[in-house]
């Protein structure tokens, strides 16, 4: 098995190596790929070390499989031509995520939507990937009539000007380059991307369109504010739901503890719930606070935090590899 990581020396894509490497994925042959600035650099992975060589060289050499997390401005670029090689891409930025003929996957929820065919696949934002694996086993279940999410993210999701422009700041230091127009830390900021002319930013567009795509359900009504808090890792949602069939909340506790990938951790009377220190560097999702919403018939409210580095963009990334291999590569 061929491999190529492409925006390998970037926070995303040092993730994907690890997880590549705890997941003990099969790698007869890695390559690594970055920017023209990072060419030549070198990479340690599993004791041996490989030199950083450019995309266009990486596309020659004809990988299996190309794990992307390079942006969108690189991957509209550089995705159909590995595609036209026969390499199966797995992007994970903006730039296919709303495109009708490449699925948008979270293993979980929709693997079938990847066929032999498919050679771009799109790896959802992180915060709609947390959200919607909560939100799977209750909508095949009691059919969600509407949404309203309100998410608190750390500053990882912003990549490593994020985390330095929060790490500055804490020692009354100012960031060379900035990731937010104001103070991050001890601070909490209502602006999640770019804002768009209807008043929604693009990370609150996502998660109504993403959400849309991956359930296969156009109709939910969904509505989102997202917030930048002064956390290194791990994003943060607390979920409103609206059901169209009634429910029962043991039901929902036991559809969720019984859905792969989510852990649920409520017991609200020994302080017992998600927070991001704990989810930080996990591969699971983390549910918690579930109670019923008693303002709305068939309303529920939970919140849920994962790592946003991991299941929210390396970890499911490499588990859609991982799908791919299975399902085209073993014989």
């Amino acid at each position: 098995m061929k491999i190529a990581v492409v925006g390998a020396t970037g926070l995303v894509g040092s993730k994907m190596l690890q997880v590549l490497d705890e997941q003990h994925v099969e790698i007869d042959e890695l390559i690594v790929a970055a920017s023209e600035r990072s060419v030549g650099k070198e990479i340690v992975f599993r004791g041996k070390k490989h030199h950083v060589i450019s995309v266009e060289d990486a596309i020659n050499a004809r990988p299996d499989i190309a794990i992307f997390s390079a942006g969108a401005t690189a991957s509209k670029q550089y995705a159909p031509q590995f595609a036209e090689k026969g390499t199966y891409v797995i992007d994970n930025s903006s730039a296919w995520r709303m495109d009708d003929n490449v699925p948008l996957v979270v293993p979980e929820i929709n693997a079938d939507t990847i066929t032999r065919e498919t050679h771009i696949i799109a790896n959802p934002n992180c915060s709609t990937i947390q959200m919607v694996m909560a939100l799977a086993p209750l909508h095949k279940t009691f059919d969600i009539k509407r949404l309203v999410i309100a998410t608190y993210q750390s500053v990882s999701g912003s990549g490593l000007k994020g985390i330095n422009q929060l790490n500055k700041e804490e020692f009354g230091e100012t960031p060379e380059k900035r990731a937010y127009p104001h103070q991050i830390y001890r601070n909490v900021l209502p602006h999640g991307g770019d804002f768009c002319e209807n008043g929604y930013t693009t990370e609150e567009e996502k998660l109504v369109n993403e959400t849309h795509k991956i359930l296969r359900a156009p109709q939910i009504g969904i509505t989102a504010t997202v917030c930048r808090v002064p956390v290194t890792g791990g994003h943060s949602e607390a979920v409103n739901v609206e059901f169209n069939k009634p429910f029962d909340l043991n039901e929902i506790h036991e559809l969720l503890s019984n859905f792969p990938g989510i852990i649920v951790q409520d017991d609200p009377t020994n302080n017992f719930y998600p927070m991001a220190i704990t989810a930080y560097d996990k591969d699971e999702v983390f549910v918690g606070r579930i109670r019923r919403d008693f303002s709305v018939a068939n309303g529920l409210n939970f919140w849920v935090v994962s790592d946003n580095i991991r299941k929210g963009a390396a970890t499911n990334a490499v588990q859609i590899a991982q799908y791919v291999i299975r399902q085209f590569f073993t014989k």
